[in-house]
């Protein structure tokens, strides 16, 4: 262990022993999550002060870091110098916010004394002082070795000494499968709408957070990767967003995701080093670009789902949450083959192989009215297990968004130094726990758009640009964003575009799966709790203008063409349905984006030997795929012995002119 010890602090009444930069943090009440009701018109100062709250947060847990060697000879100084000016900053700007709301409304009860904070020991700290922490040497180590934001503050395996550490890893192997719930595809509005966006390849980056700090650069304190719209930042507006360009294959998909980039801890000086949002706040290393990413917007298993309303903003997760608990995280960790195992607040060693998943599953309950609340939360809601919407909401699609990376299992053993550490970016204090995964969506569909969405999922029907033979299109201008033909993004998930990690030729005729599978696993491998009749199919486009597919048949003779990554974690592989009924997080439905199997045949089932009933494809008349010739071996004899005679008659004639030409 470093010695780096802090003298105790008693900010919270308890002597705490202070030991390493990320050993502690601090803990302070999340004042928006608080305000559920703000008037509109005091909403624009609300959100500016609810974002200097962070900033002060942030700013003492850089003090803290940044001033060891006062705090370990001053027992005070951390009380003297950190915490108690930070409840004065903190309740002035409480204050105000109260202030503003009683201006226009109700002065809300209680948030005065939400201004103290407290200093927290984690866990690791605790098992530490316990000896039951391993590499935990080799990790500090590594965080004074590095360059940081931190000025080499030694920390616990980060490389700005804020996280992360040997205990926030799992191996994705020793994991129990998660429990299923209801799958959309067995309710009412059983259909799949993909978009594709590509995967941010272009690298828009930044560290503003729109929804929830408007006009407020760096309201986020960590970078995101931002797909489809390319005008987000703090300062746009409604208007900016619709007119803005966008990655989406389909560009009336000027929608809006955005998530916490992926780092590598492994001493790469990026764009925003020295930057605030980046390694000015302990967010330092090598940003890792999505191998692939999906976006699936699903039914519900219990009801019909309705438009969502232009400009609908939605968060899912808590980006506080190692401070705030668990009771809005909603992150979703896994590895491709594994995807029945979810992991909500440890990162996933994966074998060789195997790729790092991160799934968001949206809340997909929207109260009928508003496009945003006070606290950015209450104006949506996730379903209850059975699929059903609380009093006053309605069910609309549910978007489920799928972010594959190619990194490797890091060596812990050593704190990273063989194979680096990987970690979300986070709010500093937030030490860049995995819980504190969280994606963020703003709904910019054209109208049409989206109610052809709504009438694709109801029903029942596979459609979207990303479920298109042609999403792998790269003449469209969206090759640079992961939108070309090289196979980046992966759409072959979803019965679309690219079927492999190389492009595959299949294209759409790739059999479906849900957006938790890797599209080179094997349609083969599904879990005993599968229904036994829920075969792969594949979508074939149909001539509407929407560029929709629609299931037909699966044949169960089709190469599936599995690649050999998939190969190598095949025998721990798992069905999707299984992994995208794992990741639900607070009741919601685990929502597997599959193409739903209403023309689907058991594979025992024998070949028919009459068309099946319309379909309503419109690929030919009775609405059926064109099907084989079928009879009996004598039917089969009988038609080809004309043309086996005829073969014969030219092959003699051909010898009897060959014999004639020699002669002459």
């Amino acid at each position: 262990m470093a010695a780096n010890v802090y003298a105790s602090a008693t900010s919270n009444g308890e002597a705490v022993e202070l030991t390493g930069g990320g050993s502690v943090t601090i803990d302070c009440p999340d004042v928006g999550n608080s305000l559920t009701s703000v008037p509109e018109g005091a909403r624009p100062e609300v959100d500016r002060e609810l974002a200097l709250l962070d900033e002060q947060i942030a700013a003492a847990y850089r003090q803290l870091q940044d001033q060891a060697q006062a705090v370990r000879q001053d027992p005070g100084f951390a009380d003297n110098a950190v915490m108690n000016p930070l409840k004065e900053k903190r309740g002035a700007t409480i204050g105000r916010i109260a202030e503003a709301i009683d201006r226009d409304g109700d002065r809300p009860d209680g948030v005065d004394a939400l201004a103290a904070c407290s200093l927290r020991i984690t866990e690791e700290q605790k098992q530490q002082e316990q000896g039951g922490q391993q590499g935990q040497d080799a990790g500090q180590e590594q965080g004074s070795a590095q360059e940081s934001g931190q000025n080499g503050q030694q920390g616990n395996g980060g490389q700005a000494g804020n996280g992360p550490v040997a205990g926030d890893y799992v191996d994705i192997t020793t994991v129990a499968a998660t429990q299923q719930l209801p799958d959309p595809r067995s309710g009412p509005s059983r259909g799949t709408f993909v978009t594709s966006c590509g995967v941010n390849a272009n690298g828009l980056f930044n560290s503003d957070n729109v929804i929830v700090a408007p006009g407020v650069t760096n309201g986020a304190h960590h970078f995101h990767d931002y797909i489809g719209n390319q005008s987000n930042n703090a300062f746009a507006s409604d208007d900016d967003l619709a007119k803005a360009e966008t990655s989406c294959v389909d560009q009336s998909d000027k929608s809006t995701y955005y998530w916490p980039v992926l780092r590598l801890q492994n001493g790469t000086q990026e764009q925003d080093a020295k930057s605030p949002g980046g390694g000015i706040e302990g967010n330092a290393g090598e940003i890792v670009t999505a191998k692939q990413v999906t976006l699936t917007f699903v039914g519900n298993p219990s009801s019909k789902v309705t438009e969502m309303p232009r400009l609908l903003r939605i968060i899912t997760g808590d980006a506080k949450a190692f401070v705030n608990g668990p009771a809005n995280a909603n992150a979703s960790w896994s590895c491709t083959g594994f995807e029945d195992r979810q992991l909500k607040d440890k990162y996933p060693l994966c074998p060789a192989g195997s790729d790092v998943v991160r799934t968001f599953r949206f809340q997909s309950c929207w109260d009928g009215a508003n496009i945003d609340s006070a606290n950015h939360r209450t104006h949506v809601a996730f379903a209850a297990p059975d699929g059903t919407c609380p009093a006053g909401f309605e069910a609309v699609p549910q978007l489920v968004q799928r972010i594959v990376y190619d990194v490797d299992a890091p060596s812990l053993q050593d704190g990273g130094k063989t194979t680096p550490l990987f970690a979300v970016d986070s709010f500093p204090e937030q030490l860049h726990k995995p819980v504190t995964d969280h994606g963020d969506f703003i709904n910019v569909f054209d109208e049409k758009l989206m109610r052809e969405m709504v009438d694709c999922i109801n029903e029942g029907r596979t459609c979207g640009a990303g479920a298109d033979d042609g999403a792998g299109d790269g003449d469209n201008g969206n090759g640079d964003n992961g939108n070309g033909g090289d196979g980046d993004n992966g759409d072959g998930d979803n019965g679309g575009g690219n079927g492999d990690d190389n492009g595959s030729d299949d294209g759409g005729q790739q059999p479906s799966q849900s957006p938790e599978a890797p599209a080179s696993e094997p349609a083969t491998t599904a879990p005993a709790t599968a229904p036994a009749t829920t075969d792969p199919v594949d979508t074939e486009p149909d001539t509407g203008d929407d560029g929709a597919g629609v299931p037909v048949t699966a044949d169960p003779t089709r190469d599936t063409k599995p690649s050999p990554k998939a190969a190598t974690s095949a025998p721990a592989a798992a069905s999707a349905a299984a992994s995208a009924a794992s990741g639900a997080s607070g009741g919601e439905i685990g929502a597997p984006a599959t193409a739903p199997p209403t023309v689907s045949t058991p594979v025992s089932t024998p070949a028919q030997t009459t068309p099946p009933a319309d379909t309503g494809t419109g690929t030919l008349p009775g609405g059926t795929e064109p099907q084989a010739v079928q009879g009996d071996l004598a039917e089969t004899g009988a038609s080809l012995w004309p043309g086996a005679l005829g073969a014969l008659l030219v092959i003699g004639g051909f010898v009897v002119l060959r014999r004639s030409t020699r002669g002459n």
